[in-house]
């Protein structure tokens, strides 16, 4: 992979790939991790993710689910379907506008 194209590739929102995993349906930390890698290829540490899990559960867009196993799992909430949506929905115009403007320029 290019230097660029490296640049580019850790732009990933981990808000995002948070509420895209959790989308599917409840899981733990851990689990998000791999689940977060294997869509995206995007390698987040335990540090990283945990305390973005703690924003967005402050934000209401997540919430921990109770469990007696040692795991404690996550789900998205309402609010957070809501805003993931939004989110999406801005990626796919961003896209489109990128799409339109590479191919108006000549190689």
């Amino acid at each position: 992979m290019a230097r660029g194209n490296q640049e580019l590739s850790r732009c990933a929102d981990v808000a995002l790939l948070v509420l895209i995993s959790l989308a599917e349906g409840q899981k733990h930390g851990y689990r998000m991790i791999g689940d977060i890698e294997e869509f995206s290829g995007t390698s987040l540490e335990p540090g990283t993710l945990y305390g973005k899990l703690m924003r967005l559960a402050e934000d209401g867009l997540i919430e921990a689910v109770q469990s007696v196993e040692r795991h404690r799992p996550y789900r998205i909430t309402e609010a957070g379907r809501d805003a993931l949506r939004e989110q999406l929905d801005l990626l796919r115009r961003i896209e489109r506008a990128g799409v339109d403007r590479v191919a108006l320029k000549p190689a």
